[in-house]
Order: C-alpha cells, then sequence, then structure tokens
C-alpha cells in the first residue's frame, strides 16, 4: 500500500482530518510550503496536481529553482553497538564511516522494496 501520490516527479503526503472530514498534504522536496486538499481521494489527486503545476509555473515566472538543494550531509544518531560494528567493518574493508554509510543508503535506494 502506498501512503503518497506522485505526479511530474513529485511526492505529496496524505493526512486526513476526521475533525474537518478532509484529506490534505504537502508537496515534499520543494523550498516552499505547498498544500492540497480534497473531500475525496479524486479531488485530493486533482488538488495535488494542480498544486505541482501551479507552484512549477510560479517558479518559472520567478525564475526560482523549485526543487530543495540537499547539501549532501545529514547527521544519523544510532545506537552505541551499531556505531562499534560499523566503525570495525569500515576498518577491516579499509573504508571510513562516510563510505559505509554512502554504500548502505544507496544499496536502499536501489533496493527500497526491502523497507517496509
Amino acid at each position: 500500500m502506498k501512503n503518497y501520490l506522485e505526479y511530474n516527479g513529485y511526492i505529496g503526503t496524505l493526512e486526513f482530518s476526521a475533525d474537518d472530514k478532509i484529506f490534505f498534504g504537502k508537496i515534499q522536496g520543494i523550498n516552499d510550503l505547498v498544500t492540497f486538499e480534497g473531500s475525496s481521494v479524486t479531488e485530493l489527486e486533482e488538488s495535488f496536481k494542480e498544486a505541482v503545476d501551479d507552484y512549477l509555473e510560479t517558479c518559472k515566472l520567478l525564475n526560482r529553482v523549485p526543487d530543495k538543494i540537499y547539501k549532501g550531509s545529514f547527521n544519523v544518531r544510532v545506537p552505541q553497538d551499531l556505531h562499534q560494528k560499523i566503525a570495525l567493518l569500515a576498518s577491516r574493508k579499509g573504508l571510513n564511516l562516510n563510505e559505509i554509510v554512502k554504500e548502505a543508503l544507496s544499496y536502499v535506494v536501489k533496493h527500497e522494496e526491502i523497507l517496509n
């Protein structure tokens, strides 16, 4: 089961407000906060596509890059015993921690079906 929408290379989150009886979400991986909503799944999908198209058009008019720019570094917190095991594995393989993490993340991206 997929709990997100995809359109034109963009992903939209999906949530439901029981109080308001409405589906809503936001576009991921962009520099701005762009939301969408609908009272049915069909309306939500249409609203998402419209939000993506409107956002891209606005960025084009403003001569802005729409996609979030990732700097390539982030903090990863792991349990101490896992940190130790990874550090020792890196030493045995003649690599550093960054290289091990990069390889592991590349594997997960190529084999995303291993994730829930």
